[in-house]
């Protein structure tokens, strides 16, 4: 029998939409901060040769720059204001949960509830700033040495740059906080998924150009479509996708009236590490490629062979790509999901998996079901991502690097934030409903 929240779910309609006064609020807030993220990655650098920069990025098409890009929305290609992005909070958040995992303090800081997560988003903060003005100064370096594209070089443009993107990351973050606190979604993976969105049209616009030019058939241009749509129903589908285990509470007795008896599921996501995994791999299996590029003349042979091998679309760098992936995606499970801690939850709530005995037994059982799924996750994921890799090499379509994490992150996203207005509009029907009970009440009461 279906609970009261999945009939008021099946019968909601967005003709309530409009009674939502304060979901409203929260979107356009939403819209707004989006806005201003965007607008910040059209705002360049002082200092920086744009014609001279754009010269050295089409030399480097296809290295870890365009993955940076990618995920920056275009800003790194402009060399914006926003051209680190929010990927320094990203790679702080991953460094801080290691150290949580690892060490005894940050295991106790963990039990502690909102005050210990307080602390260590605290932390995150601290750790941003530091990676983005260690990665801001490494980019004024790589700048001064590339070519002419600084106008200036010297100590000034250097404190400037750092200065400028270190300050921009600060303020993304600062943003998605507060998208995620005043308005609708998760912040950090709304901003990261308008910038994808963004470029789409250029994805778009190469594949209609690649139709007219010949090197793509309007047939396959069409396959393409017909396929895009599907992958976006398989990965909706997947995401969903869970391993229930039943939970059974025993009954308890307090007084004449008996309170337990109930079961409940504890639901495993079949991918549970998200988009980690192939952002992990793509930059490391890039980094050669994106080093031999700056200094491409004096590179020597054997890094000269590992670029070709490393190259899109090459057997070699599909293999690591897809190994990668399938290692990343049990390495970030093991860290964000304890079987241990859930075992002992359960335990001290009284709860069981039938069959199993509460404590080592149970954790040992849910290891055993996490690790099983991550192996389907993990090649699902792969599959994914590899499928742009064989469209870039039939067609040499170049936009199509990062494209099956692109499309993860954005299914990802959408389905939370739908999920998150669908709660709204569920929780302003219930307070409808208790508004016409009270309204009854007060009626037969006179």
């Amino acid at each position: 029998m279906p609970s009261a929240a999945e009939q008021l779910a099946a019968n909601f309609n967005f003709g309530s939409f409009s009674k939502a006064t304060e979901l409203k609020s929260r979107i356009w807030f939403t819209l707004a901060a989006l806005i201003v993220a965007r607008l910040g990655t059209f705002i360049p650098m002082p200092g920086i040769d744009a014609a001279e920069l754009a010269r050295q990025l089409q030399q480097q098409s296809g290295g870890l720059l365009d993955v940076f890009n990618v995920l920056a929305g275009g800003a790194i290609g402009r060399m914006a204001i926003f051209a680190l992005g929010i990927m320094p909070y990203i790679s702080a958040s991953i460094i801080i949960q290691l150290m949580t995992t690892v060490s005894p303090s940050g295991e106790t800081l963990k039990k502690e509830g909102e005050t210990g997560r307080k602390q260590i988003n605290q932390y995150t903060r601290y750790a941003t700033v530091g990676l983005a003005a260690v990665q801001a100064y490494a980019i004024a370096i790589g700048l001064e040495n590339w070519g002419n594209v600084v106008v200036t070089t010297g100590l000034a443009f250097r404190m400037s740059t750092v200065i400028t993107l270190t300050g921009g990351t600060i303020f993304l973050m600062w943003l998605g906080e507060q998208i995620t606190a005043r308005g609708i979604g998760n912040g950090i993976s709304l901003i990261i998924a308008a910038g994808i969105i963004a470029r789409f049209p250029v994805v778009i616009g190469e594949s209609i150009e690649s139709a007219r030019t010949g090197a793509m058939s309007p047939f396959a241009l069409l396959a393409f479509a017909i396929g895009a749509a599907g992958l976006v129903m398989g990965i909706v589908y997947m995401e969903r996708a869970q391993r229930r285990l039943l939970v059974q509470y025993p009954k308890r007795q307090q007084g004449n009236r008996i309170f337990g008896g109930e079961s409940s599921h504890l639901p495993l996501k079949i991918n549970v590490a998200g988009v980690i995994p192939p952002i992990f791999a793509s930059s490391l299996l890039l980094l050669p490629t994106t080093v031999a590029s700056f200094n491409a003349a004096n590179a020597p042979e054997w890094l000269q062979t590992m670029v070709a091998l490393l190259g899109h679309g090459q057997p070699l760098y599909m293999v690591l790509y897809a190994a990668g992936i399938i290692f990343f995606s049990f390495f970030y499970t093991a860290i964000v999901f304890n079987p241990e801690d859930t075992a002992d939850n359960l335990k001290k709530y009284g709860g069981f998996i039938p069959g199993i005995r509460p404590g080592k037994r149970t954790a040992e059982y849910i290891d055993y079901v996490l690790t099983r799924i991550t192996v389907i996750g993990s090649i699902y994921v792969a599959f994914v991502c590899l499928i742009p890799e064989f469209l870039a090499s039939a067609y040499g379509i170049s936009s199509f690097v990062m494209g099956g994490t692109s499309v993860l992150i954005m299914v990802s996203v959408t389905m939370d934030t739908v999920a998150q207005v669908q709660s709204h509009l569920i929780a302003q029907q219930y307070e409808g409903l208790i508004k016409k009970a009270r309204l009854r009440g007060s009626r037969n009461s006179r």
